[in-house]
């Protein structure tokens, strides 16, 4: 790049240093809550970012202060020699570390070769422990793939390792405290996360359940300690709120986007696979960083047009009333 720019600070003093990218719209489960009713038309090849796009963008990015970096989807593990991408990544000066979020399906057989190339994070979505419950969720038979992934995880030496846990009433509420049981015997971070209404996934009030009510229930049986974690470089530590059970080999955690916002504290851009920068997951508006890309633009220019995008970041996100009105791009085409 040949020179620095300084913090990606925003108007309201939130410094930016987590990107999460998306490398792929696709997915192999169609998870009820994520995937559209009305069915996705996936990203045509061309738009895709390329690899080298990817990392001619994120080297431009930790130029300016972005220090983790999180490949997400869809489900990233389906892009291709994806394990290149992540060994690029973590070679980038700045990058302190590279995460990932999948499903956690084809991970057995990618995990060796992830690690290998320098993946350090690890998050992995699983919302039932219950085989028949999962492939009525996802519609897919593949419980016992994520299982196997999950316990190559943690062969690998990936602790604690974040489990994505999304609670929606009448559909896995009746299985938190299996959840929490997991918790015991595994060191693994389980994250409930409340559910969040997204373009097409029918979010009803009736469906929500509140981080303080998950807790509450996990406290009729069991003394939650807070759990101080070491920030890194996420921001997780202000996102979700942590806690250990004595006698426990991991923990659980409560990440609630609508009950409680943590937007004060927002560190984080997301990319989207066919090259647009959204600001906020709840804010509709894009900067398209790929056609200047593609087009030859210089580092500055492009730097440019992410600070002017920056100064729209909005302080908080809309009420829950006005996120299930909105029209914006589904879970899965942003990437989470």
């Amino acid at each position: 790049m040949g020179f620095e720019f300084s913090p990606l600070v925003d108007y309201y003093g939130r410094a930016h240093t987590y990107l999460r990218i998306s490398v792929t719209d696709r997915c192999n489960l169609r998870c009820i809550y994520c995937v559209p009713h009305d069915g996705d038309k996936p990203i045509s090849r061309p738009e895709l970012l390329s690899f080298a796009e990817i990392i001619h963008l994120a080297r431009l990015f930790a130029g300016m202060g972005v220090t983790k970096v999180r490949l997400t989807g869809g489900e990233p593990l389906l892009r291709e020699n994806i394990e290149h991408l992540v060994g690029e990544l973590a070679c980038l000066p700045g990058i302190q570390a590279v995460g990932m979020t999948t499903n956690g399906v084809l991970l057995k057989e990618k995990l060796p070769h992830l690690k290998a190339a320098g993946l350090k994070l690890l998050n992995i979505s699983l919302d039932t422990l219950k085989p028949e419950r999962f492939e009525r969720i996802a519609q897919r038979d593949l419980y016992h793939k994520v299982r196997e992934g999950l316990d190559q995880a943690l062969e690998n030496g990936f602790f604690p390792l974040k489990l994505n846990t999304v609670i929606k009433r009448g559909m896995n509420d009746n299985e938190i405290m299996d959840f929490v049981e997991l918790a015991r015997k595994k060191p693994v971070h389980i994250r409930f996360i409340e559910y969040m209404p997204f373009r097409s996934n029918q979010w009803q009030p009736d469906d929500f359940v509140s981080a303080g009510e998950i807790k509450s229930m996990i406290e009729r049986k069991y003394r939650l300690l807070s759990q101080p974690q070491e920030d890194d470089g996420t921001n997780d530590s202000r996102v979700a709120k942590n806690f250990r059970i004595d006698g426990f080999c991991g923990t659980v955690g409560f990440i609630t986007p609508l009950s409680d916002n943590f937007c004060r504290y927002c560190n984080r851009l997301r990319l989207t696979a066919d090259g647009n920068l959204k600001l906020c997951l709840y804010h509709p508006e894009e900067i398209n960083l790929r056609s200047p890309l593609r087009t030859g633009v210089s580092d500055f220019e492009l730097a440019r047009l992410i600070r002017s995008g920056l100064e729209k970041k909005p302080l908080i996100h809309p009420a829950v009333e006005a996120l299930n009105e909105q029209e914006d791009r589904t879970m899965i085409e942003m990437g989470g």
